[in-house]
């Protein structure tokens, strides 16, 4: 949207050309002075009365004259305050906002006080008809620079302008029925009745209250209402701690006695289910009724104390709904996350989350941002927390508009958070509402906020909560029967709190499981002996030979790059002449089997069609047409869907989705690949969090795997190690499973028993590099048909038991290196036993191997440093064997940078293994 200043101080005449110009050929002149001219045609063909004297349409002169640098003066003053009346709103309850440069003094636009009650036909424009310009500025004012300032000049789509300024200009300043302002007041009662439950009943402890920010609750019913209405059928809320138990009492229904029975510590505390999280970081599932009658499933995703850490999760659960439930009606589930203002703004997954919005693999309809923005971050101001305006600033990315509202206007709170839902419903895309509030207290209960903002809350203090300003508001403001409600629900609030505190029983919502949820509860949690023994995980010939011949052709016409297809031959060709399956071939066909079974698989990350070592080629491309070819997709009736998305180049992001996708499906396989293992850091807090924890804390198993390329090749400290040790670190407690798979069909045993087993674990996979192509991987047909997942394979090598001296136990890519060197020396002598499977540590097998080679001398041989890979998990884990430990030196770096060193490392390792 543009100011044209530079036309209105051009010549009348100039102006009328353009307006000639217009009437020949609309689409001759801009967009913007378009809509200027039909708004003064519409005015003009209307015969519009003004001041008592009719327009006439062949003179185009007002009442007192056209004076076109006028009305363009006037159409620029509505642009102005469609582009920046937001700097102006008077948006913060607790202080004057500070100066933004709005520059929408009326001499900007060329009026002085002489033309406030002119006539201008502008006035069209935004729905009051030819009209004084004192009018217009008023309604201007009313709408963009009131209680809420919407933000959107970066909007490119005439189309969502066009609607956000029909809804701010003729909408949204029409009076709020007698029925919602109760709604209203029900809500806003509610949200302030809890914290002051809360602040009676449990003086001084952490719950993180909503005070100052109730309006919240009002808002967040509102949305669902209305989303509701507009046909959303589930609702995912990712949230801080921040007025978490709020929601849950007051949107999610989970009753005071519920929440409070955890408060007091007289729920039942079960650890056989886990160690459990702080009451703040629960998640909840609940099923609601709404205003117009419709049926809503809500859930509460549980979350960390890392601010922002559950918004990719909360994305991936609804894209993962949505394929289930709602049959990848993906509008259907809406995400809403709430934030913070200062996590907002500085944490970069937010970023990283509302870049995926549009991306045809994380699409979910659009989210609804909701920011509790309390103007401050523990004990940060906001000057030192951003440099942007807002903390909101990130919308504009993706033209995603903002409302800016005052956070003690629970009316205009609510009619944002309803044109927020009706927008995201018309456009499908994310939408900001940041509400401006207050923090009553500190961070928490027992923080004193006046060591650092003591002028700040010095006026907090005396400050009037949203209940009692909107009560205020209809006792003085309202018409008769809304002062009548006021005084009625204020009777109610202090009637229901009482009831609170006399512990009245609530009655709990019903709730009806529907999928995925019937699927979770057929689960059950692992135990010790489930690890003994893989399930048997083979297929039948038949369906190994369909989804052989289905994943190695495709559709008559479609021509794919020469190279690509040459690589697909020779996989055939070793098939036919040898009956083997290279680790390519046996993913594919592991990802086919489950697919067969009606399954989905799901898998995203960098590159991963094609894959990072150019092995998958999952996807190919014609040469000619660019189209695409799923090598999965014609697997037959009833096959469920293989979905493989290249991701953006994002670590944290992007494994939450896939977690979160995990989380709400538990037959689906849902896959993540690093790019190389090296960059998995990138995603830590995840990891942390929610993969390794999450089960412990919030009772929540996740079948999700993390595929690390990994593996020590001469390529630097950034391309050998995806950081096996920190893992293993983290296990206890059955709580994932870590492999390092050396075989094509152990892969593919281990990616069917993913959804063989009776429960789900996150399986982290150390895959190989260069090994892909080693014809050691590649594996016989008969290892896909019968069997499961090895997770100790023994030396077939060394074929005497008795004459075995030395055993060198040992995981992944190095059994290739030391394997070469055994044969190559036909040393009978040495054993070598493969570790598939990490954790959990299958002590039983190699202790009846212990047993097997008791003659021997064992040894630990790994590639990496002493203080990295496996070494000091076995040391800690691996009583029952005495052996020693062969690895490079400790160090600092995962690996040197230097080829030639490298390769003397290499060697030294495998020339100790065999001398020592």
């Amino acid at each position: 949207m543009k100011d044209f200043s530079y036309i209105t101080n051009s010549s009348p005449a100039f102006i009328e050309n353009l307006y000639n110009d217009f009437v020949k050929n609309p689409d001759s002149v801009d967009a913007d002075f378009r809509k200027f001219f039909e708004g003064f045609d519409f005015a003009v063909t209307q015969g519009v009365k003004s001041n008592g004297a009719a327009v006439n349409g062949a003179a185009l002169t007002t009442a007192d004259g056209v004076d076109w640098k006028k009305e363009l003066g006037a159409y620029r003053l509505i642009l102005g305050y469609r582009n920046k009346g937001h700097l102006l709103a008077d948006t913060n309850p607790i202080r004057h906002r500070r100066d933004r440069g709005a520059n929408l003094e009326l001499s900007f636009f060329g009026f002085t006080e002489e033309d406030m009650d002119k006539q201008f036909f502008a006035g069209n424009l935004i729905g009051l008809g030819t009209t004084s310009l004192r009018n217009i500025l008023t309604h201007l004012q009313k709408c963009y620079a009131g209680h809420v300032g919407i933000e959107f000049k970066y909007i490119s789509d005439q189309k969502k302008v066009d609607w956000l300024t029909n809804e701010m200009e003729r909408q949204f300043v029409n009076p709020v029925s007698l029925d919602k302002k109760k709604r209203i007041l029900e809500k806003i009662n509610q949200a302030v009745m809890f914290e002051k439950f809360l602040h009676t009943k449990y003086v001084g402890q952490k719950r993180f209250s909503l005070e100052g920010g109730e309006s919240t609750i009002p808002a967040l019913d509102a949305i669902i209402n209305q989303s509701a209405e507009e046909g959303v059928k589930e609702v995912v809320i990712g949230m801080a701690h921040r007025g978490r138990l709020n929601v849950l009492a007051n949107i999610m229904g989970k009753t005071y006695e519920q929440i409070f029975s955890e408060f007091e510590g007289t729920g039942a505390v079960d650890q056989t289910m886990g160690s459990g999280d702080v009451k703040y970081h629960m998640g909840f599932g609940s099923e609601i009724r709404t205003t117009g009658d419709k049926t809503v499933h809500l859930k509460l995703m549980p979350n960390p104390s890392h601010l922002e850490a559950v918004d990719p999760v909360v994305e991936g659960f609804a894209r993962s709904s949505a394929n289930i439930v709602h049959d990848e009606v993906y509008e259907n589930v809406l995400p809403i996350l709430i934030h913070g203002d200062a996590s907002v703004a500085g944490q970069g997954i937010v970023y990283e989350v509302v870049q995926m919005s549009k991306l045809e693999g994380y699409y979910t309809g659009g989210t609804l941002h909701f920011v509790i923005n309390n103007q401050i971050g523990f004990t940060t101001d906001f000057d030192d927390a951003r440099s942007s305006d807002y903390c909101t600033s990130l919308a504009a990315m993706v033209q995603s508009p903002v409302f800016h509202v005052n956070g003690d206007d629970a009316e205009a709170v609510v009619k944002c958070a309803e044109i927020a839902a009706r927008y995201r419903s018309e456009f499908h895309t994310d939408v900001f509402i940041d509400m401006v509030c207050y923090r009553k207290h500190g961070h928490n209960e027992g923080d004193d906020p006046k060591f650092t903002q003591p002028t700040m809350y010095a006026m907090i203090d005396k400050h009037p909560n949203p209940r009692e300003v909107y009560i205020k508001f209809l006792l003085e403001n309202g018409e008769a029967d809304a002062q009548d409600l006021a005084k009625e629900m204020e009777k109610k609030f202090w009637a229901d709190l009482q009831d609170r505190l006399d512990e009245v029983k609530q009655k709990p919502l019903p709730y009806t499981y529907q999928q995925p949820d019937i699927w979770w509860r057929n689960m059950r949690r692992a135990t010790e002996e489930d690890f003994d023994m893989s399930p048997a995980t083979g297929i039948s010939p038949e369906t190994f030979d369909r989804i052989f011949k289905a994943m190695m052709q495709w559709p008559e016409g479609f021509k794919p790059l020469r190279k690509v297809e040459k690589i697909i031959q020779d996989k055939v060709r070793l098939f036919d002449t040898e009956q083997k399956l290279d680790w390519a071939s046996g993913e594919l066909l592991a990802y086919g089997s489950i697919l067969a079974d009606g399954k989905d698989v799901r898998m995203s990350g960098q590159d991963v069609c094609r894959g990072t070592f150019s092995h998958r080629h999952a996807v190919l491309r014609d040469e000619n047409t660019d189209e695409e070819y799923n090598r999965l997709s014609r697997l037959g009736e009833g096959a469920g869907k293989y979905r493989i998305f290249n991701s953006l180049l994002s670590e944290y992001a992007v494994l939450g989705f896939e977690y979160g996708f995990g989380l709400a499906n538990p037959n689906a396989l849902v896959l993540w690949e690093a790019q190389f293992g090296d960059f998995v850091n990138g995603a830590q807090i995840m990891i942390d969090q929610f993969i390794a924890a999450g089960e412990q804390k919030w009772q929540r198993m996740n079948g999700l795997v993390m595929l690390l390329p990994h593996g020590y090749e001469g390529q630097g400290p950034e391309h050998s190690s995806a950081r096996m040790e920190r893992f293993l670190q983290m296990c206890a407690e059955l709580n994932m499973v870590i492999a390092n798979i050396t075989t094509s069909s152990n892969y593919f045993h281990a990616m069917r028993r993913q959804l063989a087993w009776p429960f789900r674990k996150p399986l982290i996979i150390f895959s190989p590099k260069a090994n892909l192509r080693h014809a050691g991987t590649y594996s016989h047909k008969e290892e896909f048909l019968k069997g499961g997942f090895r997770e100790v394979i023994d030396d077939t090598f060394a074929d005497n038991a008795a004459e075995v001296k030395k055993v060198l136990f040992c995981s992944g890519k190095v059994y290739y290196d030391l394997a070469e060197r055994q044969q190559k020396d036909n040393r009978k002598d040495v054993a070598i036993v493969r570790v598939e499977q990490l954790y959990p540590l299958p002590v039983k097998q190699l202790e009846a191997l212990y047993g097997k080679y008791n003659k021997a001398t064992w040894f630990w041989v790994q590639e990496e440093p002493l203080n990295m890979g496996a070494a000091s998990f076995l040391q800690m884990n691996l009583k029952t064997i005495n052996y020693g430990v062969i690895s490079r030196q400790p160090s600092a770096s995962t690996a040197t940078g230097y080829a030639k060193i490298h390769k003397q490392e290499q060697e030294e390792i495998i020339e100790t293994a065999f001398t020592i």
